[in-house]
């Protein structure tokens, strides 16, 4: 099961960029796709870079410390499909941006 928390204002993340925020412990990067936001896990397991410091390029990020890229859409690399970072569902309310948070 999950809850959806609000974690930034939609004006916090412009069209094109991506950012990181800590959601009760743990970090997400969040990423505006023309519009539409995404979220993963915000640390590559390549290496532990932080994704929402990495470079957006349509719907795929690259991570700033080696380069590894993901989809934001789906969280997989699209060198290699068997690598890949968790996503979480997103929704919007209003001006604020919600991440669903499993239940531990």
């Amino acid at each position: 099961m999950s809850r959806y928390v609000p974690v930034a204002n939609v004006g916090d993340l412009e069209p094109g960029t991506c950012r990181a925020v800590e959601v009760e412990g743990r970090w997400v990067a969040l990423f505006n796709v023309e519009g539409r936001i995404y979220a993963l896990d915000n640390t590559c397991p390549h290496a532990g870079g932080p994704l929402g410091e990495g470079t957006l390029t349509g719907e795929i990020v690259t991570c700033p410390w080696h380069g590894w890229r993901y989809n934001t859409r789906t969280g997989e690399r699209p060198e290699n499909p068997d690598f890949s970072v968790a996503c979480f569902e997103v929704k919007v309310a209003g001006e604020m941006i919600q991440v669903a948070i499993p239940e531990e």
